[in-house]
């Protein structure tokens, strides 16, 4: 088994309001990842990915192209691997 992960990120671009949070549940759950997206006031969309290395790596480099419609300006991605295991993954 691969190493377990914690990673959060934050994407910056057009990531509202063109199923961008739908697209990272999509890829998230196919993975069996835990965690969550959200939208944040600012316009950036967050999200908190859990699960073996491998995955979350895999889910990250989806979300660095996103939807059709959507346009990833900038990604930044921190580990955090003290974040307590989720179960699940859900929009917020």
């Amino acid at each position: 088994m691969d190493q377990v992960r914690s990673v959060t990120g934050f994407v910056s671009g057009r990531v509202q309001g063109v199923g961008f949070r739908y697209f990272v549940l999509r890829h998230a759950q196919a993975e069996n990842l835990g965690g969550y997206v959200r939208n944040l006031d600012d316009g950036r969309v967050q999200f908190l990915l859990q699960g073996e290395a491998g995955a979350v790596a895999k889910v990250i480099e989806k979300i660095r192209i996103g939807p059709a419609h959507a346009r990833v300006s900038d990604l930044v991605v921190e580990h955090t691997d003290k974040t307590p295991l989720t179960n699940g993954f859900v929009i917020r």
